[in-house]
């Protein structure tokens, strides 16, 4: 005795939409022409559905079980319930789409149609604007100018809008005409039958891409695409303060697409190591080594920044590792805000000492020093 209940799934007391749930379910995990489909599963699925969705049907199954259909009648037999339960349905659109194992329609798009409410009416929302591909390059700047930032202009091949018919496609003169296959609404409408109902569908006008109109004579440049493939000078602005590694996206100046936007372009920024200064947030950090005697009397020295050369003042009595701060010699802020330039001493002491440079040293000594 076959349990239509079982086979979908659900308990004696289901609602009709909850078979109407199950049976969607399993019909697109079983459908025959999907990638991992089960004819025979599919079968019994349908069987049930066909069964339990009529209230007749359901109560005399209830009341009889399977066959019931059967009894006191002739006709065809499918299963134990008459009928394969397909009569009145096209499936040519389901086989013939699949195609080296690629479907003309996607079947989720029947099932969010249906649980949406469109079923059987037209699609709204699901179209989206032609986009062309995002591309991405990367460029070496030096480390200052990745400090005070600049303009790079790079050489890209890309897809690129055609320079002599501006992207229209049409050659130069030539005006444009109504597409006729979309009547110039820019899309088709279509209607497809299948196991659900007949679902219809709203797409992209593939002759004139959505804009309802074409060239009367096309371009002989880009054969009338409106893009070519050539090779694009870009100008890429750095902005002062930039960090190794970070990415620069530049809106519309990736790929082009023909009726469509062009897309992104991201330029990843590698900047060269400093023989000299680290970077440390907004501030710049470098060491600086002191012979003892500047450490211990105190000088001047003359330091070479990314701004040019400035003289700084080792103050008397300088400890090992002690920073020296100069003020707005780092990285920008903002327009009028710069970190600053910090200076890491360190004292270098003599190797060897001489004869007098010991007897000064054990005199210091003498002195607590």
């Amino acid at each position: 005795m076959k349990d239509y209940y079982e086979t979908l799934g659900i308990n004696k007391g289901a609602s009709k939409d909850e078979i109407k749930k199950a049976f969607y379910k399993l019909a697109h995990k079983y459908h025959p022409d999907k990638k991992g489909g089960n004819e025979g599963k599919f079968k019994e699925v349908n069987e049930a559905y066909q069964v339990l969705s009529d209230d007749a049907k359901r109560s005399k199954y209830d009341q009889f079980g399977a066959g019931f259909e059967n009894m006191g009648q002739g006709g065809r037999s499918y299963g134990g319930a008459q009928g394969s339960g397909f009569e009145g349905f096209d499936f040519s659109n389901f086989s013939s789409g699949f195609q080296n194992g690629n479907l003309e329609f996607d079947l989720n798009d029947i099932f969010s149609d249906f649980f949406g409410g469109a079923m059987g009416g037209q699609r709204g929302g699901r179209a989206q604007a032609r986009r062309g591909r995002d591309i991405s390059t990367e460029i070496q700047i030096s480390f200052s100018d990745s400090i005070f930032g600049m303009t790079r202009k790079i050489l890209i091949t890309k897809t690129s809008e055609c320079l002599i018919c501006h992207g229209s496609g049409a050659k130069t003169g030539s005006k444009m005409e109504t597409c006729k296959h979309c009547n110039g609404q820019g899309k088709i409408h279509e209607q497809k039958r299948t196991i659900f109902g007949t679902i219809a569908n709203t797409k992209l006008c593939e002759v004139c891409l959505g804009t309802g109109e074409v060239p009367k004579e096309i371009c002989e440049k880009c054969k009338g695409k409106g893009v070519l493939r050539r090779e694009e000078e870009v100008s890429i602005v750095i902005p002062a303060g930039i960090r190794d590694g970070e990415m620069i996206r530049m809106t519309g100046f990736g790929e082009a697409i023909s009726k469509g936007t062009t897309g992104d372009l991201y330029i990843k920024i590698n900047v060269a190591s400093h023989p000299l200064f680290k970077r440390d947030g907004h501030d710049l950090v470098m060491n600086l080594n002191l012979k003892l005697s500047d450490a211990l009397l105190g000088t001047k020295y003359p330091i070479q920044t990314l701004d040019g050369e400035i003289e700084v003042t080792i103050p008397e009595g300088v400890t090992m590792n002690e920073v020296l701060r100069v003020k707005g010699k780092g990285v920008p802020v903002s327009k009028n805000k710069r970190g600053d330039l910090l200076i890491k001493l360190s004292v270098k002491l003599p190797g060897k000492l001489s004869r007098k440079a010991r007897e000064i040293i054990e005199e210091l000594k003498k002195e607590g020093i």
